[in-house]
């Protein structure tokens, strides 16, 4: 029997197994994750500090999944050594009791593989600001935003009317502040560029993302950076000046966890490298997700490890030998309480660009900012901040690849409905209705066919509309055409 075993257990390592169980019930499939949870879905972290989702909402799988599909899982272990030569691992375990539904219950658990996949994910980057860590550990009062632990320890921590400081602007960094000020905390959040979320937005759409945000009571130290921390006082910043701070949040960003490649003799750069095939440097182990490093991948985003995933359950199990992964088109989506925000494609075109037709429109006092970038008619790219509609219609376009209404301006304002996208019918089976749990129209279609006929069954059966929110006029509207679709009685 062929063996399969995956190293991580975090949203790449679990959908990989997903994925290759329903294609082959009978290969052997081996999980090590060195977290105690089951798998969970990081997306929801930020509704998790908000009070808003429970940890075992986010859960992916539930406690008897491994049994179930005849999966080996390994949790509280990691990995720590692999020998290419005998095609084997040996993992250990990393902290509290031991949960193991087969295997070896020794102190080092050795396993065996035909093929070795690598989903360890990343780790988050803590700048270098004095103080911040003691002997390559986070002091007390500072934690990182990454886990459902790290989650636990913001919630234990946080109280009403307590000074906080965020470090990082980016998307999860927002999405924690956020999610802080909605506790009651005062936060104040230091980023080192001249706008939030440089990656996804230009700096006019992140003046007015920073303008909303602070009328929800956060504030900003923007082309800031941290240079000291003083424990239960708070932090000194690079230019003098002092922000009180019982509270540390360290979301400045993440880098792939690649140590185990590096110590097994694979090439590494950024990330551990890939082919289309999503193979290593040796053709019998594979990455995926975060430490995977690609050139059509963007890090940090959960898309490209699913379509990642799909292609290398493809190929292990044979169902399709010339599945090839060549990139993913990813939209980004703020998931913070009262912000509505959209980014897709290239979003960084300069408005007098002559190689693109480039719209904006932004209304700061009322926290609406919409950029539309086209080429040859179709969207390249765009940033849709306080405006739904528009931001879900202009999303179905880019998903699809069809062309944009000859109104702009009413697309960009959310006003248009382009006949492509009017129906859910004419969606195809494959478009992503919510983003934050990658819940698709067929598996809408599917859950509806099983007998979810209303719409809180198909949140229940899905968790479509659960995260954060900004679909759920596509899935009622997914309700409404499926129940009309109904054969009527006689």
């Amino acid at each position: 029997m062929r063996r399969i075993v995956i190293v991580g257990y975090g949203m790449a390592g679990a959908r990989l197994a997903d994925e290759i169980r329903r294609r082959d019930q009978d290969i052997s499939i081996t999980v090590v994750g060195a977290e105690p949870h089951a798998a969970y879905n990081r997306v929801l972290l930020s509704t998790v500090v908000a009070g808003t989702m429970t940890p075992e909402s986010t859960r992916l799988h539930d406690e008897g999944w491994a049994e179930e599909h005849n999966i080996t899982l390994l949790l509280n272990h990691k990995v720590t050594e692999i020998n290419r030569s005998t095609r084997t691992v040996v993992a250990e375990e990393t902290r509290g009791p031991r949960v193991s539904l087969e295997g070896t219950r020794g102190p080092r658990v050795p396993f065996s593989y035909d093929a070795l996949v690598l989903a360890t994910g990343s780790t988050p980057w803590v700048p270098p600001a004095e103080g911040l860590t003691e002997d390559g550990v986070l002091a007390p009062g500072v934690v990182a935003f990454r886990t459902l632990d790290d989650c636990a320890r913001i919630e234990a921590k946080a109280r009403k009317g307590m000074p906080v400081v965020v470090l990082g602007g980016g998307l999860l960094g927002i999405e924690a502040a956020r999610g802080l000020a909605g506790r009651g905390c005062l936060v104040t959040v230091v980023h080192p560029v001249g706008h939030l979320m440089e990656r996804q937005l230009d700096p006019g759409a992140g003046s007015v993302l920073a303008r909303t945000l602070g009328r929800l009571g956060i504030e900003f130290r923007l082309n800031s950076l941290a240079a000291k921390y003083l424990p239960g006082d708070g932090l000194v910043l690079d230019d003098g000046s002092h922000l009180p701070a019982e509270l540390v949040v360290v979301s400045a960003g993440v880098r792939a966890e690649t140590s185990l490649a590096v110590e097994a003799g694979l090439v590494v750069d950024r990330g551990i490298v890939v082919d289309d095939v999503l193979r290593t440097s040796d053709q019998r182990i594979h990455a995926i997700g975060d430490c995977a490093q690609h050139p059509g991948t963007v890090s940090g985003l959960v898309q490209p490890a699913w379509d990642q995933a799909a292609v290398l359950a493809d190929r292990l199990t044979g169902a399709n030998p010339a599945a090839r992964y060549l990139g993913t088109s990813v939209v980004t989506r703020l998931k913070a309480r009262d912000v509505d925000l959209a980014a897709l494609g290239d979003v960084h075109t300069d408005v007098d660009c002559p190689d693109s037709e480039v719209l904006c429109f932004q209304e700061p006092s009322r926290g609406r900012y919409a950029k539309l970038v086209l080429r040859d008619d179709r969207v390249a790219g765009a940033i849709v901040l306080g405006a739904p509609d528009a931001a879900a219609t202009i999303t179905q376009l880019y998903d699809r690849g069809v062309p944009a209404p000859t109104d702009r301006l009413a697309l960009l304002l959310g006003r248009a409905l382009p006949a492509e996208a009017a129906s859910p019918a004419d969606l195809p089976s494959s478009a992503v209705i919510c983003r934050c749990n990658t819940v698709s129209k067929g598996q809408i279609v599917a859950a509806w066919r099983a007998g979810a006929e209303s719409l809180p069954q198909l949140v229940e059966a899905t968790r479509a509309t659960t995260g954060c929110g900004g679909c759920k006029d596509a899935v009622c509207g997914l309700a409404d055409w499926l129940g009309a679709s109904q054969p009527q009685p006689a």
